[in-house]
């Protein structure tokens, strides 16, 4: 028997070792080509980040790369020092780490979702022998005599790379906005023309129209266009060059330039060699930031420096809408068009014929008789008119219009049913009248009714109404935040027009109270409380006062609407002083950087052991410590994970760049408590020392896990090149170790090891010695990476630990503070 339970413990031991030589087999990356019977998925490829196969002088790589919603994937190429995704393959249908991308025996291309296909590559037929990845970025199909079968270069997404042909029949569609509005580059007719891609497409800008091109040949017709260095040129289907538009000062002819067409509408240009900043070319297509379909949103009007604001008109309507949803719907409304207002300019009225010629009188009663007419726009002076079914942005021009704009929008005068001949209006008149009075009398005898119950009671003791008698309760708590209307909010915030970043709690936007108090209003979304437990939250939050915390200085609940009006912290989130893209930009000194940390630590010691019940925050990150105009540290968001929905809590976290600040056991079934916050604070302290994010792939694979390449440097003795190398730093300033060994002590896997927040404090204040920390193990930091690289790119998490579950919130839930 012990004979059989060696030999088993033998056998198993051998399985794992081919199982684990497998899995280094499998995520061992390509060069230049893969042949037919390879199959990848990202799950496969982890330790290369998804990636699989890299061109010759590995300037490109394809393989499965992070989404905004860090669980789905594209299979994309994108360019190694940069990572600028640069083409697509299954854009608008991601898939997960495990869906299989297949290059089958037969030479067949295409990537499987679960049982389905969500991209394949038609080759007519044809055999592949090879795919391979060019050093141009062009992903190529070749057949025997490397023959050219397929091409990515034929199908391109939103961007163009140098030296690719952009021909006619090839377009470019940008990812869908906000408004789910997409547009489109191609040429046709001899010119290239940027679309928004509405039902009826409009155009806003056309090479031919453009001033800044130059021009070599006259008379001749585009049909391929291509970027050649720091110009964009244009050429008949003889490729005798016709236009040229130079985009960039930067004459290097080995620069490797890209247009991308962004989902705001504009073509930007992008110098790949830059690196991973990428700066983009000042020069974009249109050169007028109003010129594009919504650079403020539908009927808003854009002014110089993309300034927005609601039409006079449309002011008291909510979001700045018409009224009409479908115009054309079964129920038909009475409508009337009304004056947007005066020297207004329409995006597409350069590049559209117009609808008709003539008076104003018969453009309006063009609209007015077509269901689907939304606007019109008449140009005096010829007689134009231009009917439009979908608006955008109008555009205010200073010099003013020689157009009169008019919308659709709801008359006062109801349904049309109510509307006829004079014989059939005297045919209802009687019924009419008999509705009013009896609907005079129904109210008379209700007033009646109410008055003999009020005199009836009036001696009574009034027994308190159990919803009113709460609500005044939490209207006079001490120290509940000031209760705005939607209103007050809207006028304070010029309606919303000056955004100050997005958050995974809502959007913030900046404001000022009429006696000129600065105002940061966040408006929440997901939220599941009704008014009265919005507001009982809102009291409980907004009666925490800290120095090192943002204070709330008032909320709305009204209708659908949950807003938060946080104090104004000048200096917005650090993660814009410590990250920095250029190295000229402004950097933060030492003394600076410590100060911010310890503030921040002592904001969260607050919330977790001077409270009446612990307050764990979830989403400590650099984005949610802000600075004041002085750079004193304020911790924001705690207490809103209480107020999202069950759902929403699970992904509450959507700002690009952060990666990993989720301590292990989101993905274990331990418990969500304080250490998470510690953990998560760690790793932003370490972020403050060493001046880059915890997660870099564009470093070596030795540095690119920043926290594990800090315990290697922890056991090599190096703490110094932990540091931010443009740092300054007095080498007899102990705090500079100090705050290194404590971010290490925090970013234990093990909860138990790390310190509480207020130990965290007194270690940076010296009142307590820092011991070494233990080395974190190796293996359990490359996992742990691996994990959230996949699954944490956006900061977010679907872990089994919630901290809006049920169990967690039994035990740890948001008070006012003792």
């Amino acid at each position: 028997m012990e004979t059989w339970g060696f030999f088993r413990f033998i056998g198993l031991l051998w399985l794992s070792v081919l199982l684990f030589s497998a899995k280094c087999l499998a995520s061992i990356q390509s060069v230049g080509k893969i042949q037919p019977g390879f199959q990848a998925s990202q799950m496969r490829y982890i330790d290369n980040n998804g990636l699989f196969l890299l061109s010759a002088k590995k300037e490109f790589a394809f393989g499965f790369v992070t989404t905004p919603d860090v669980t789905l994937f594209l299979l994309a190429i994108i360019h190694m020092r940069s990572l600028k995704i640069v083409w697509s393959a299954n854009r608008g249908s991601p898939v997960t780490n495990s869906d299989d991308f297949v290059f089958n025996e037969k030479g067949n291309v295409l990537l499987q979702k679960g049982n389905g296909v969500v991209w394949s590559v038609e080759t007519g037929g044809k055999v592949v022998t090879a795919m391979e990845l060019q050093d141009s970025g062009n992903l190529v199909l070749l057949g025997n005599q490397s023959t050219l079968i397929w091409q990515s270069f034929s199908h391109p997404t939103d961007t163009l790379l140098s030296n690719q042909d952009f021909s006619e029949g090839l377009k470019l569609v940008s990812d869908p906005s906000s408004s789910n509005l997409t547009c489109i580059l191609e040429i046709k007719s001899g010119d290239m023309i940027l679309s928004a891609a509405f039902q009826t497409p409009q155009p806003y800008w056309s090479m031919g129209k453009d001033s800044r091109k130059t021009i070599n040949k006259d008379g001749g017709v585009v049909t391929v266009a291509s970027l050649s260095a720091n110009s964009w040129r244009f050429y008949d289907k003889n490729k005798v060059l016709l236009w040229q538009f130079i985009f960039s000062d930067d004459t290097d002819t080995n620069a490797t330039w890209i247009a991308v067409l962004g989902n705001d509408g504009f073509i930007s240009f992008y110098n790949l060699q830059d690196g991973q900043s990428s700066v983009a070319s000042p020069t974009k297509i249109p050169s007028n930031l109003c010129s594009n379909p919504e650079p403020c949103g539908a009927y808003y009007i854009c002014f110089s420096g993309k300034t927005c604001r609601c039409p006079s008109v449309l002011a008291s309507s909510s979001n700045c809408n018409s009224g009409i949803v479908s115009p054309c719907g079964r129920s038909r409304v009475s409508t009337e068009l009304v004056n947007a207002g005066d020297g207004l300019n329409y995006f597409a009225l350069g590049f559209l014929p117009p609808s008709s010629k003539s008076d104003l009188n018969g453009c309006k009663a063009s609209c007015a008789g077509n269901c689907s007419c939304l606007a019109l726009f008449f140009q005096n002076s010829t007689g134009d008119c231009y009917l439009f079914d979908r608006i955008g942005s109008f555009q205010h021009s200073d010099k003013g219009s020689d157009f009169v704009s008019l919308i659709k929008v709801l008359s006062d005068g109801g349904s049309d049913s109510n509307t006829g001949k004079d014989g059939s209006s005297q045919k209802r008149f009687p019924y009419v009248v008999i509705i009013a009075i009896a609907t005079i009398l129904v109210m008379v005898g209700l007033l009646y009714v109410g008055f003999r119950f009020y005199r009836k009671n009036k001696r009574i003791p009034e027994s308190p109404r159990e919803t009113s008698e709460e609500d005044n309760f939490l209207e006079t708590l001490s120290g509940m935040p000031i209760r705005f209307s939607y209103r007050d909010l809207q006028t304070a915030t010029n309606n919303f027009s000056v955004k100050l970043g997005q958050g995974g709690f809502g959007s913030v936007y900046q404001g000022a109270l009429p006696d000129g108090t600065q105002l940061a209003v966040k408006k929440l979304e997901g939220i599941g409380q009704g008014k009265k437990e919005f507001r009982a939250e809102v009291s409980i939050i907004g009666s925490i006062h800290h120095h090192h915390l943002v204070r709330i200085k008032g909320f709305c609940a009204e209708g659908t609407h949950r807003l938060l009006a946080y104090e104004y912290m000048a200096n917005g989130s650090l993660d814009k002083w410590i990250f920095r893209k250029n190295r000229d930009e402004f950097l933060l000194d030492w003394d600076t950087r410590f100060n911010i940390a310890l503030g921040t630590a002592k904001g969260l010691a607050y919330l977790h052991e001077d409270c009446d019940n612990k307050i764990v925050h979830c989403d400590i990150k650099p984005e949610n410590v802000l600075l004041d105009d002085k750079y004193l540290a304020k911790v924001s968001d705690f207490g809103l994970a209480k107020l999202m929905t069950r759902e929403q809590s699970h992904v509450f976290t959507t700002l690009r760049g952060t990666r990993g600040y989720l301590a292990p056991e989101w993905i274990t079934n331990y418990a969500i408590s304080e250490k998470s916050d510690v953990y998560s604070y760690g790793m932003v302290l370490l972020e403050i020392i060493g001046g880059r994010k915890n997660f870099d792939p564009a470093e070596t694979s030795e540095k690119s896990h920043f926290p594990s390449y800090a315990f290697k440097m922890l056991e090599e003795g190096k703490l110094r090149d932990i540091l931010d190398s443009q740092l300054i730093i007095d080498e007899n300033d102990e705090r500079v170790f100090t705050a290194i060994k404590v971010a290490l002590w925090c970013v234990q896997e093990d909860m138990n090891l790390r310190p509480s927040m207020t130990k965290v404090v007194q270690m940076l204040e010296g009142l307590c010695a820092v011991r070494q920390p233990p080395t974190s193990s190796p293996l359990g930091s490359r996992l742990y990476s691996n994990f959230f690289r996949s699954i944490s790119e956006e900061g977010t998490s679907s872990g089994p630990s919630d901290c809006n579950s049920d169990a967690y919130l039994s035990a740890v839930r948001l008070s006012g503070p003792r």
